[in-house]
């Protein structure tokens, strides 16, 4: 299963394939949806958690690519780090717009990759 390519990004707002407009999105092999941050209690400090990696893992993501938003304020919690470290996935951070374009290439190249994806700040 293909991961969905991202077709637009600008503040506050991203398309994808297959689902409807949004502003973040968590995104795997075979589909994505809306990434509800209160799940697991993501905030942009201390930001991305554990439980948000996990599920991509489950997901059967190799790769991962996290956003940290427009102006890189979305951090990530050393625990989802080593919960990906451990589990032996590739992980990539970057600034939204340039994490979209990795993703969209590692999609395009057929690589299980999946992303959290957070469209302002």
């Amino acid at each position: 299963m293909r991961s969905p390519l991202i077709t637009r990004v600008s503040w506050g707002e991203m398309e994808v394939e297959g689902l409807a407009a949004g502003k973040d999105f968590v995104l795997f092999p075979g589909g994505g949806e809306a990434w509800d941050w209160n799940v697991h209690g993501t905030r942009h400090e201390p930001g991305i958690q554990a439980g948000d990696v996990r599920e991509l893992l489950g997901r059967g993501c190799a790769v991962v690519v996290l956003s940290q938003g427009m102006e890189r304020r979305l951090k990530t919690t050393p625990e989802a780090l080593r919960v990906l470290r451990e589990a032996g996935v590739v992980v990539h951070a970057d600034e939204t717009r340039a994490a979209v374009a990795l993703y969209n290439r590692l999609a395009g190249d057929g690589e299980a990759v999946g992303g959290l994806f957070h469209s302002t700040c």
